[in-house]
């Protein structure tokens, strides 16, 4: 097992018929340690895909360096990097069975003799013959005592004969997963292997490959757009916008304390609300002619801000429903989404016209054109100055403060 590095990395695509090139990832630096789940994430054409395939050695960097362990592969052929990816359409071959289809990288990965490979096709051939006319191959009992295994743990072993056509979506998954696990790869590389699976098979099948990647412990990356595979599956989340890395964190350090307003809007499902304030004076935000107060430690740095124009963000499960009250923030409901064991009602604030999103328990329901009466949570703020990137506070809240439901 061995961790990657990627040191100044950076691929530019020559413009075609005299545009101009296309920088697709900008001088990245990026370490993902041994056994360590990280998933990329970023809108399309950010570099997610284009990372996977410089580290799978499908296309050569610019420039910069992809190690592997301590050991640099940017010039190394794809089939020496020992390294396995999981396909979006899963990549399986029509005329093979499961068997061979899971077998097919092991038997590649070995250098054999015109006699040896004559050998171990006779070996297949007479498997299923009585034992006493088979012919036996060491290499080739090896691979089916390996595919056995790999074939119990994704609870393939009654579809080993089939033909891919014969398969389900979510098994087709299983078995472009137990390819990738029967090569015993340094790393595992995922892009986006769950996006064709309806959502029932997609829950059961993330399961699946995080309890296989615990079991492993191999170094694994991981690209999703689903937000739901992000917050659950990884160890860390690398967030990609425009080639450049914006955070690197836990799922929780990216949801509690985004680094600026793309993560603070990309990370979080809904996203984050955002209001342009004014710091006025004892340490409130001032939205238009409403004071927001705040509490904690927030109150230290706002101290020194005062008069300072900056974008506001907060969950939401940081709003609450309140009273009518002087101090609370009139809204309209525009939408109301039930989703059995919440509502989430999109606002539009009568001060500003601001468009925000809350989490509220799903009695009573809403219904659009209602009005309600909205309370910040005074703790939850979190401040981006004028360049969009977070005012880190003295004495970050406890970890645990303002965790997201999960749904």
């Amino acid at each position: 097992m061995s961790g990657v590095r990627f040191e100044a990395l950076s691929k530019t695509y020559p413009g075609r018929r005299g545009e101009t090139p296309v920088e697709v990832l900008r001088q990245l630096d990026l370490t993902i340690d041994d056994g360590e789940f990280l998933v990329l994430v970023g809108p399309s054409g950010c570099g997610k895909s284009t990372l996977l395939r410089l580290l799978a050695g499908l296309d050569r960097p610019t420039s910069g360096e992809i190690l592997i362990g301590d050991r640099p592969v940017s010039l190394v052929r794809p089939a020496q990097r020992n390294v396995a990816m999981v396909f979006q359409s899963y990549a399986l071959y029509p005329h093979l069975s499961v068997r061979d289809n899971l077998s097919f990288g092991l038997r590649r990965s070995q250098i054999r003799s015109p006699w040896q490979h004559l050998h171990d096709q006779c070996s297949r051939a007479t498997r299923g013959w009585p034992r006493a006319l088979r012919i036996r191959s060491n290499r080739e009992q090896q691979i089916a005592e390996q595919i056995q295994t790999v074939a119990k743990a994704l609870e393939l072993e009654p579809l080993l004969d089939r033909l891919p056509k014969e398969l389900s979506g979510g098994q087709k998954q299983r078995v472009a997963l137990g390819r990738a696990m029967a090569r015993k790869p340094a790393v595992f590389l995922m892009d986006e292997p769950l996006s064709n699976l309806d959502a029932k098979l997609r829950n059961s099948t993330r399961t699946r490959i995080v309890e296989l990647q615990r079991a492993l412990n191999t170094t694994t990356v991981y690209v999703t757009h689903d937000q739901v595979e992000a917050m659950t599956m990884g160890h860390r989340i690398a967030v990609l916008n425009q080639g450049t890395l914006q955070q690197l964190g836990t799922p929780m350090e990216l949801y509690n304390w985004p680094s600026n307003l793309f993560v603070a809007q990309f990370i979080g499902s809904p996203p984050m609300a955002l209001l342009p304030v004014c710091v006025g004076p004892n340490a409130t935000l001032m939205l238009g002619d409403r004071r927001l107060p705040t509490e904690g430690p927030l109150v230290e740095i706002l101290s020194n801000l005062e008069g300072r124009q900056l974008t506001a963000g907060l969950r939401p499960e940081g709003w609450r429903l309140a009273p009518a009250t002087n101090r609370n923030l009139t809204a309209e409901v525009s939408h109301c989404e039930v989703l059995g064991n919440e509502q989430v009602l999109t606002c539009r604030l009568l001060d500003g016209d601001h468009l925000i999103q809350v989490r509220t328990p799903p009695d009573p329901l809403y219904q659009p054109r209602q009005m309600v009466h909205l309370s910040p949570d005074p703790r939850g703020w979190r401040l981006f100055d004028e360049n969009g990137n977070a005012i880190a506070l003295p004495d970050p809240i406890e970890p645990g403060a303002h965790l997201p439901e999960t749904t």
